[in-house]
């Protein structure tokens, strides 16, 4: 029984490392908790939230028969880099023989036993790319990038005076699809005059990159003046959501010509357009900014004609006239009700996964004319594929493997 603090104190302590021992590392954590009533939200909730991630193509990482964590077609090798021969270890890997290896993508420091320079000493055309918060080093996610980008104050209502939060983690996909390239362009150079390369991608430039090809800061810098909200409305040119006669939301969208005329043929409003565009003296039906000038007056022709209509007459009506248009889903129904997200669209694979079922999967959403698509694998159990790595990659005996599991260097064995 505790009854005092120096036995929490005392506790803690014997767990302390000897100061030989010590070494520096960044780990960043999230604690989730129940916002109506502040308590922490146990395991079982946690697995569940797993579990139905997994519906959207992410894969389940096990502890033995826990999930703790979500991946998408990886191998799983575990081993303890705080050890010397765990870096070493890994040194040999990163830096191992191969025209498909030396690639090495990490977004921890780049220095001391993982610094580039040290590495490159092993091969010496190494493309290793390394992912940091900002150009200067210094740490950032992608919110608290994203909340200085601008987007959150003219996200939401015309009316609200505050700022939201964009939900999908959007510089987070983008950079890891500009690392892909990286890799890629690094890769093109390297056969081209066997180079090595130390790329550096930080994630605030991913993401300032984007909006300064979006006009945002050009607009900035040259008219002087801020974006204001304008709620669900696309900016320049007509776009917003609409409520069908039973009560779903719609979003039609008219930016070209032809996407205009096939909206107002649906609509029943071609005449009424044109006899608006003579009242405004605009030119609606070549001219999108135009469009977005009077939106005002056209919302409301397309938003009576849409709560006449339920929304499978809307869907019969404007796919026959080809209008560019999308039902607003939850999660939910985009699995249930969306055919996209079934192996009508060969991107997906139903797999197997041991512990959990049978779930729709995605492979790549590259399509190559002659190449199959590969298909999608099941989630790995923390360290499967230890033993295979070695073996495989660094060509280790069964006798070595074995010994770096005695010594606890590596871990992964099926039966952990």
């Amino acid at each position: 029984m505790i009854t005092k603090k120096e036995q929490i104190i005392e506790y803690f302590k014997s767990g302390v490392k000897h100061t030989t021992n010590f070494k520096i590392g960044i780990e960043h954590e999230k604690f989730l908790f129940n916002n109506q009533n502040n308590t922490r939200v146990n395991y079982k909730r946690i697995k569940e939230m797993f579990t139905a991630l997994l519906e959207f193509g992410w894969n389940p990482i096990y502890e033995k028969d826990n999930i703790i964590g979500l991946n998408k077609g990886k191998k799983s090798i575990q081993v303890d880099f705080r050890s010397e021969e765990g870096q070493e270890l890994l040194k040999a890997l990163i830096t191992a023989s191969g025209e498909d290896a030396g690639y090495f993508l990490t977004n921890f420091p780049a220095e001391g036993w993982l610094s580039f320079d040290d590495l490159k000493k092993r091969r010496k055309d190494l493309i290793m790319l390394n992912i940091v918060g900002n150009h200067d080093g210094s740490t950032a996610l992608d919110y608290t990038i994203n909340s200085a980008m601008g987007y959150p104050s003219v996200t939401g209502p015309e009316e609200y005076d505050g700022v939201i939060n964009h939900v999908l983690p959007a510089w987070d996909i983008v950079c890891g699809q500009t690392a892909a390239m990286g890799l890629l362009a690094a890769g093109r150079h390297r056969d081209r005059t066997s180079e090595g390369q130390l790329i550096k991608l930080a994630l605030s430039d991913v993401a300032l990159s984007a909006v300064a090809a979006l006009g945002h800061i050009a607009e900035a810098q040259i008219l002087n003046s801020e974006r204001e909200r304008i709620g669900n409305e696309l900016y320049g040119a007509l776009g917003r959501d609409y409520t069908t006669s039973d009560g779903k939301r719609v979003i039609a969208v008219a930016i070209t010509k032809k996407q205009w005329q096939a909206l107002c043929s649906a609509c029943e409003m071609t005449e009424v357009m044109e006899q608006l565009a003579d009242q405004e003296g605009l030119d609606l039906s070549g001219n999108e900014g135009d469009r977005f000038k009077a939106r005002a007056k056209i919302h409301p022709h397309i938003q009576a004609w849409c709560q006449r209509n339920s929304f499978g007459e809307i869907q019969r009506i404007w796919n026959d006239a080809g209008v560019c248009w999308g039902p607003y889903q939850t999660f939910k129904e985009l699995v249930e009700n969306d055919q996209r997200v079934s192996e009508a669209n060969p991107m997906f694979t139903t797999i197997n996964q041991v512990g959990i079922g049978e779930y729709l999967t995605p492979g790549s959403p590259l399509s190559f004319k002659g190449i199959g698509r590969s298909a999608p694998l099941g989630a790995p159990r923390l360290g499967e594929h230890t033993t295979e790595i070695l073996a495989d990659i660094l060509k280790f005996s069964d006798r070595e493997i074995g010994r770096l599991y005695d010594n606890r260097v590596i871990d992964g064995k099926p039966d952990d």
